[in-house]
């Protein structure tokens, strides 16, 4: 025996220490007044003494009533705290009119070590973190129940619905009072839906009723998009759905009686259904009450329903409020887009008679609502202007919801912050003086990019360095303060690229600043460019010899302009440029040009059109398009010439055939034909003169969720003025391949993506010189489905499967836009702030290319693609 006693004894003591009290003054519900004289803890292993006296709020000296509510309100307390499995009070003596007490504790075990069976390794973490199962933790039964039923249901819903978990504990000898946990993880097999039957549907057929159920799918072979497991809160949802299928149909009454899940096996349950119809009914009256800012005509044309119509609930509620597009063409919309945040529209059914139901919209318009204060945070690079200069919300403007999502649009497209993570938040709405606060809450994500990339190609070591600071501050480039690494938040772009090898040289300098003056939204464009081929041979044991006095150099600057305009919409830029391009030759003679020394100008004009309405981000759009069109010119410098163009080109015609009937014999031109051939091709172009047109349009539709169609139409073609002087050999357009080239302008071609096949195979061979030369006419067409796997600050991450078509040609009068090289394949970006887009294709070229040695040989087969800083 312990030699102390338990409260509930604690009556009796009451009696025999009460000696002017009657056995009619003492009762179990009244204690007797003492004072603590002590308080002594017991059973504790880990916990200091002191520690639980100071949660039991009791201390030596103060009055308590023994047996009475402070005992038990410090009972519940430590109970509350669920670190012990016992807690007991106990009196060890009375003395006078002090009370001695002991309370005794049985620690709950803490948690040593968790042990996963039946679980992946790469998800025990996971599941560990999830649960919160640590070392230190607390075993109570509701962490083992919660820890249990969360597993079960977390591969529930991943289809395994005989999912079983287990959890035992053991004492863990090597730490004081812990124990070791074991969690063993039965997932059994995937249920998945046999069959949907319907019972009681005559109107609606059952394959209409199983369509319209979108995550609950029955199993059938071939199906891989969407995958036949049950989900319990999916397929509650799809209940709905099949609700709405028949109120799309008309039939308003429409109820499910009973569903039911039949378990066939292990693997299999059947799904059972039945549904009550009722009858069809159709729209009749429909008035408008309480509106004064739209008239009822306005209203009808945004409601989109007239009387006669079939009943359908789906549509009059998306008509009314349509919660699935932010910018959806809904009488609510119509409201909010014109100032009135606090309107209310309510659609109540007055009367239904026979098949038809008459409705009242009943408005309650609210005070107009203008913005009180527009407030950005999260912005710790980017300065405030860069952001309000953008956004289309200002103080004292009135309240519009098209407003706010077009902000958020802007934001998202400035590539500065997480367009997943941009929330525009209302704050201190008043109805009463009509005004509201507006906050966007922002994530900054780097808007700079390092490229460092080494490797061997073309008979040596090719080394990269290119810096990309997209939101540059040159106004602080003096102010050494600024530097974290280098000035930020201006919203300018700095861009700086090196590339050298033993046989080129590459460097490029860009600066944009997106304000001109900081007042328009005026994009002003500087670029700089040197690029150096040295001609390079193989000597006898196959090493590359360069030759530094045999080289192509070009050398450029361009400069532009592009202003945001208001018509036909405020999503439109026209954009002028101007350039300059010196092609240098020195005793350089490779084959792609006919004069190896002198040089070629070209002074051109570019104006552009372009349209650009997708987002809301930049890295991944769901919905909206992109288009461009420009057009580029030269003077046309033969108008202005007295040269006989006509018999420059016959003579340069004339020896290039020449040229090739010599090669064919394994000949060469006498040096005095190749002189003149030179001279011919160095006057024909000393100036070039062309104009170019180009079409790129790309458009967005989010299908379901976030699963994205991209289409995407090209075209291209380059022309001249006078036939005399023909098509220049510099600007042409080479399709096929990874695209790559986009940045190789050595000679100003265009390097067009077509997956499927190898680079540049898809570029027409020269009739005469049998060389591929560039195109002067290409086509394209693009499919590309998307889907993101992660769209965080620190990685998006997205799939893609495509479709392919174009073709490349040699002159206008060849170009068929039907005659196609298609392709399909499958492929994977990343884009990574720090270092941009990267990503991998693999895809399938149905056709032969463009090549001679390709003739015969079949279709062009899988090709492998790397992507590195291409466009999204």
């Amino acid at each position: 025996m312990r030699g102390v006693l338990p409260l509930s004894l604690l009556l009796l003591l009451a009696y025999l220490t009460t000696f002017q009290a009657t056995a009619q003054d003492v009762s179990y519900q009244n204690g007797r007044r003492y004072i603590l004289g002590g308080l002594e803890v017991t059973g504790l292993q880990s916990y200091n003494e002191q520690t639980v006296k100071t949660y039991t709020g009791l201390r030596e000296g103060q009055p308590i009533t023994v047996p009475g509510d402070e005992i038990s309100q410090v009972i519940n307390k430590l109970w509350s705290l669920e670190l012990f499995t016992d807690v007991e009070f106990y009196y060890t003596g009375v003395r006078n009119d002090s009370i001695f007490l002991e309370l005794h504790v049985e620690e709950r075990p803490t948690l040593s070590n968790v042990t996963f069976y039946g679980v992946k390794k790469g998800k025990v973490d996971d599941l560990a973190n999830d649960t919160d199962l640590k070392k230190g933790k607390k075993i109570t039964a509701s962490l083992i129940a919660n820890t249990k039923n969360y597993i079960e249901t977390k591969y529930q819903k991943d289809g395994f619905l005989n999912a079983n978990v287990t959890i035992a504990t053991s004492p863990d000898t090597t730490e004081i009072n812990s124990q070791n946990m074991v969690i063993n993880v039965s997932k059994g097999d995937k249920v998945k839906v046999r069959s949907i039957e319907f019972e009681g549907n005559e109107k609606l057929s059952s394959k209409k009723l199983r369509g319209s159920m979108k995550n609950t799918k029955q199993k059938f072979f071939g199906r891989f998009w969407k995958k036949s497991k049950f989900i319990e809160d999916d397929y509650q949802e799809d209940l709905n759905s099949v609700r709405d299928a028949y109120a799309e149909s008309g039939y308003r009454d429409a109820r499910i009686l009973m569903d039911t899940i039949e378990k066939v096996n292990d693997r299999n349950i059947d799904v059972r259904i039945k549904v009550e119809e009722g009858n069809r009914y159709y729209f009749g009256e429909i008035d408008f009450v309480g509106n004064s800012v739209y008239t009822d005509r306005q209203l009808s044309q945004v409601l989109g329903i007239k009387k006669g119509d079939t009943y359908n609930g789906v549509l009059l509620r998306e008509r009314i409020a349509d919660d699935t597009k932010p910018d959806g063409e809904d009488i609510t919309n119509l409201y909010q887009n014109n100032g009135y945040l606090f309107s209310r529209i309510n659609p109540v059914e007055v009367s239904a008679e026979n098949d038809t139901i008459d409705f009242e919209i009943r408005i309650i318009e609210g005070k107009e609502t203008f913005l009180n204060k527009v407030a950005v945070n999260g912005n710790e690079k980017t300065n405030d202007h860069v952001i309000f200069r953008e956004i289309r919300t200002r103080p004292g403007q009135k309240y519009s919801k098209d407003d706010i999502i077009r902000s958020v649009r802007e934001l998202g497209q400035l590539g500065f912050f997480d367009a997943e993570q941009i929330r525009p938040e209302i704050e201190n709405p008043n109805p009463n003086d009509g005004t509201v606060d507006l906050r966007f809450d922002l994530v900054e994500s780097g808007a700079s990019q390092i490229e460092l990339q080494g490797g061997y190609g073309g008979g040596g070591f090719i080394g990269t360095l290119g810096l990309s600071f997209n939101n540059f501050s040159i106004q602080n480039i003096f102010n050494g303060k600024a530097y974290k690494p280098v000035p930020m938040g201006d919203g300018q772009t700095f861009a700086l690229r090196l590339q050298a090898s033993r046989t080129f040289r590459v460097y490029s300098l860009n600066f944009s600043e997106p304000w001109l003056g900081g007042r328009k939204p005026v994009r002003f464009n500087l670029s700089l460019s040197r690029t150096q081929q040295f001609l390079a041979s193989f000597d006898q044991n196959g090493r590359v010899q360069v030759d530094k006095n045999q080289q192509f150099s070009v050398t450029g600057i361009s400069t532009g302009l592009a202003k945001r305009v208001q018509w036909p919409d405020d999503y439109f830029t026209v954009s002028h440029a101007l350039s300059y391009q010196l092609y240098d030759f020195k005793n350089y003679r490779s084959g792609l040009f006919n004069f190896g020394n002198g040089s070629s100008n070209s002074l051109a004009y570019t104006f552009g059109i372009s349209r650009s309405s997708a987002g809301p981000g930049l890295i991944f759009p769901l919905r909206g398009s992109v288009f461009e069109v420009t057009a580029k010119f030269t003077p046309p410098y033969s108008l202005f010439s007295n040269k006989d163009f006509a018999s420059l080109k016959a003579r340069s015609e004339e020896l290039e055939t020449l040229q090739v009937e010599r090669a064919q014999q394994g000949l060469t031109l006498t040096p005095a034909e190749q002189a003149e051939l030179e001279a011919v091709d160095q006057e024909r172009f000393r100036w070039l003169e062309y104009y170019k047109i180009k079409f790129k349009g790309d458009w967005y539709t989010q299908v379901v969720g976030k699963l994205v169609l991209r289409t995407n139409i090209e075209f291209g073609f380059l022309g001249s003025y006078n036939p005399d002087v023909g098509e220049v050999p510099f600007e042409r357009f080479f399709l096929g391949g990874d695209g790559l080239g986009r940045n190789f302008t050595l000679d100003g071609r265009e390097v067009i993506q077509l997956r499927g096949y190898e680079n540049n195979s898809l570029t027409p061979v020269d009739p005469i010189t049998q060389q591929q030369e560039g195109g002067i006419v290409y086509n394209k067409y693009s499919l590309e489905l998307r889907y993101p796997l992660t769209l965080k600050p620190t990685a998006s991450i997205y799939a893609l499967t495509f479709l392919e078509a174009g073709n490349s040609f040699n002159n206008f009068q060849d170009f068929n836009p039907f005659a196609l090289k298609r392709s399909a394949g499958v492929g994977l970006r990343i884009f990574m702030p720090a270092f941009g887009l990267l990503g991998i294709d693999f895809g399938y070229g149905f056709d032969e290319d463009l090549r001679p040695s390709s003739v015969g040989r079949g279709p062009s087969g899988w090709q492998t693609h790397f992507i590195i800083g291409q466009q999204f």
